[in-house]
């Protein structure tokens, strides 16, 4: 990508510096999140310059200074803060039942769940991200619909979505869920739609709240002509379909039988071995690759498929809500549509599944056994990420813990309900 000059005169400038991050090409990992991601890493420039400020000079790639790890962990666990409040907050939103016994708590067994969650641990806390802090923002935003608490629950996933744009995979379940639920005040009898009960005054509010969060992020970009710049660091498709560690979705199967395909058709001499792309989707890159028997798949044939996998899951809540927790079964296979169909997909783009899910499962018994699937598969599908010889025995038990305690403390959760729903219906018999 070619790097433009920033003018001397803007770069003294506070703006100006985190604009700079959307130029900067020193390294390979660009910035590659909204301008509020950015706001936020400049602001831990600050501290960070307190333990090590070898670390904040750009050309210092790869540098680990004791100081400087030591600030990323600590950075990683006081922004978890916002994690814990919103699992506080979540947990406050669940239908407690009568239970004295803690495991049988729905509420400390969905704790236990989002705060000691597998993947998160291993993903944020062992390879260094800020998954934690950015899922604490969907999870308070999603409490706060539960509490029908819808502005502040709107303006939180619009801050979420100019921290990290991954979450407009989901914001299709807002925008139906907040037009239908809230916007229209009122229901008929069979829970279909009341036309007559739409409220201008809340969409406009809604609009208002989520358009003036964009124009604050992205408003001096556009003021100074450079949008372009950004959108081509946040949707970087000339990485190509798949990340370098598959994700477990459709697209790899697509790869492999592509690569099933050319292999068999060059043993059967269907083939010219020497006019097939000489990089397949198999070789581990991340880059714009051709596959060579079926047809290549572009980023507008991704959107499609995503669109089409959860079009029945937002007409379900068009035609019946089912209040906060429909929403939150729509938004959960958004997720799962966006992973299964998505352009580039992460593998930890599966959290954006399972840590919502969690919210349901305890809760209904249903939710459970695709909570477990669902968990142990997308959990498994993170070793990668892990690859040293010395972490390999760490997260082999920390996803056996995590998988051991979720399914004993379900299975005890729902035996318990299911005692005191037969003992309730027995003292009514009497």
């Amino acid at each position: 990508m070619k790097v433009k000059t920033l003018p001397k005169r803007l770069v003294l400038t506070r703006f100006h510096f985190v604009f700079f991050f959307f130029f900067q090409a020193t390294s390979e990992w660009t910035l590659d999140y909204p301008p509020l991601f950015a706001w936020f890493e400049y602001g831990l420039s600050h501290i960070a310059r307190f333990f090590d400020k070898e670390m904040l000079v750009v050309q210092n790639l790869n540098y680990a200074s004791p100081a400087t790890v030591l600030f990323q962990r600590l950075s990683v666990i006081v922004a978890d803060v916002v994690f814990f409040y919103a699992v506080k907050e979540c947990c406050k939103c669940l239908r407690e039942g009568k239970g004295k016994d803690l495991l049988g708590k729905p509420s400390f067994i969905l704790t236990v769940l989002l705060l000691w969650n597998f993947g998160l641990l291993i993903v944020d806390h062992i390879h260094f991200q800020y998954n934690g802090f950015l899922f604490g923002v969907l999870l308070l935003s999603i409490a706060r619909h539960f509490q029908n608490r819808h502005f502040e629950g709107a303006l939180l996933f619009s801050v979420l979505l100019n921290l990290k744009h991954i979450y407009l995979y989901i914001a299709p379940a807002y925008g139906i869920y907040l037009l239908r639920c809230f916007c229209f005040t009122q229901s008929n009898a069979d829970g279909s739609l009341q036309w007559r009960s739409f409220s201008v005054v809340r969409l406009v509010t809604l609009g208002t709240i989520v358009l003036s969060t964009f124009a604050m992020s992205f408003g001096p970009f556009i003021a100074l002509g450079q949008l372009p710049q950004v959108l081509s660091r946040l949707f970087p498709f000339k990485r190509g379909l798949c990340h370098v560690y598959w994700a477990p979705n459709i697209w790899a199967l697509y790869n492999i039988a592509d690569k099933a395909f050319s292999i068999l058709g060059v043993k059967f001499k269907l083939l010219d071995i020497n006019k097939l792309p000489k990089a397949s989707m198999t070789a581990g890159l991340v880059q714009e690759l051709q596959h060579s028997v079926l047809p290549s798949v572009s980023p507008l044939a991704t959107l499609v498929c995503t669109l089409l996998s959860i079009l029945p899951a937002l007409f379900k809540i068009w035609h019946r809500p089912n209040g906060a927790r429909g929403f939150l079964r729509c938004l959960v296979i958004c997720a799962l549509g966006s992973f299964m169909f998505g352009w580039h997909v992460h593998e930890k783009a599966i959290l954006m599944a399972i840590l919502p899910l969690s919210l349901l499962a305890v809760e209904s018994r249903e939710d459970v056994r695709i909570f477990l699937m669902l968990s142990v598969t997308g959990h498994y599908s993170l070793f990668p990420l892990l690859f040293t010889t010395q972490e390999l025995p760490i997260k082999i038990f920390l996803m056996l813990l995590f998988t051991i305690f979720s399914l004993t403390s379900l299975k005890m959760l729902f035996r318990s309900v299911l005692k005191m729903g037969l003992l309730d219906l027995y003292c009514l018999e009497v």
